[in-house]
């Protein structure tokens, strides 16, 4: 897929506006406890300053329901964006004021503004039309390199790019790419692990992708809901009983199809409480009282056999409770099979990425995508909103 990309031509000693994603995890004592998104930014900004173009960045940071929230300020991230940089970064407070134009203009040439949380004015979800001209203001182009929003239909994604010419971020071209080759053109085998929760989003992502993966691994809490389609007791383990029908459908269309729709052969059980001894169970043979926190050896297994074979390997969702270590085996060993396949790996979500601290496994995987319910609605549909923006506003 084409977007137009930003170019020297483009931004060259212009103020630029950048629709960054800074939504990066805080620790309990408001640090940040992974910069992985804020150094993803980092080549679009620093082309920027090499072009002598003044950036002013936007971004958001959790849910703040459209009002200001002193535990979801971007102080902290423009300290450490200011770290990474190596020079100050302006925090731009109250940026819907009638005075935040002139002082963002007072700015000098090669100043790096960061516009407080974008979140904290109700017109951005909104997508307020005075709002994004109202942002417009600040920069003479704008250049969206937050792939991790582009499903959404907001201010600073969409409604800005009808006052300013807008390209994509190197961040933003780089996503689209690789996640759109890996589907218009894999290397086959083809295969997509899919675990994690949001099933309803993963359940469409697996209707669309039967036609086009040659195997579909799947665990986590979607698993759980395919098993009780099936009818196989789960115990208390999480499912979502409304999605039952369509993925009675999906399984359906599987036994029509060339792709193999797999499950884990044995899954790693506890009680709801996760106080009782972690065992490992088939797969149908979960006690009632005890509920699937992992996938087991055998299915981790399996899925490393899938993983030699590929060619290519997209993977989105942990495979199990990982927040918890007696339930981390599974997404653990996902993560080595991926990065010793030699296959083209994509991995993406958010709790996907928190799972991995190898620093040196992670550097074997081709690409990490910034974006979880993005990745997954451009997988299901081939576009999004914010690129077709971009593709309408050059």
């Amino acid at each position: 897929m084409n977007i137009p990309t930003v170019t020297p031509q483009a931004i060259a000693g212009k103020r630029v506006l950048v629709r960054v994603d800074f939504n990066v995890s805080l620790a309990a004592d408001q640090r940040i406890a992974n910069d992985q998104r804020i150094r993803e930014a980092l080549p679009t900004i620093e082309f920027l300053l090499e072009h002598k173009a003044t950036p002013v960045l936007i971004s958001h940071m959790g849910r703040p329901d459209g009002k200001p929230d002193a535990a979801l300020s971007l102080s902290c991230v423009a300290g450490r964006l200011g770290e990474l940089l190596g020079k100050q970064v302006v925090l731009v407070d109250r940026f819907w004021a009638s005075d935040a134009l002139p002082r963002i203009k007072k700015m000098s040439a090669g100043t790096v503004a960061l516009c407080e949380n974008i979140r904290f004015y109700p017109g951005e979800e909104s997508n307020d039309v005075w709002f994004g001209r109202h942002l417009s203001g600040f920069a003479d182009v704008f250049v969206n390199d937050a792939f991790g929003t582009a499903h959404r239909t907001h201010a600073s994604t969409v409604g800005i790019t009808r006052f300013l010419p807008s390209y994509a971020g190197f961040l933003f071209s780089r996503e689209v790419a690789m996640i759109g080759c890996a589907l218009a053109a894999p290397g086959r085998p083809l295969l997509l692990i899919i675990g994690g929760g949001k099933t309803p989003e993963k359940i469409r992502v697996i209707d669309r992708l039967l036609d086009v993966a040659n195997t579909i691994y799947l665990g986590g809490a979607v698993a759980n809901t395919f098993f009780a389609t099936w009818g196989i007791s789960v115990g208390v383990s999480k499912v979502d009983h409304e999605m039952i029908e369509m993925a009675r459908a999906v399984l359906w269309k599987a036994t029509r199809v060339h792709a193999r729709l797999i499950l884990p052969n044995d899954v790693v059980v506890s009680n709801s409480g996760r106080t009782a001894k972690p065992s490992v169970r088939p797969f149908h043979s979960v006690p009632k009282a005890l509920g699937i926190f992992d996938i087991g050896p055998v299915a981790c297994r399996e899925l490393d056999g899938y993983a030699k074979e590929a060619k290519t390997i997209i993977w989105n969702g942990p495979m199990g409770m990982y927040e918890d270590d007696r339930f981390m085996a599974g997404t653990q060993s996902v993560f080595r099979s991926l990065a010793e396949s030699g296959a083209t790996t994509i991995i993406g979500g958010g709790d996907t990425i928190s799972t991995i601290h190898d620093q040196t496994l992670l550097g074997k995987i081709h690409h990490v995508s910034t974006g979880g319910s993005a990745m997954l609605e451009f997988m299901e549909k081939g576009t999004l909103p914010a690129i077709e923006a971009l593709k309408n506003h050059a």
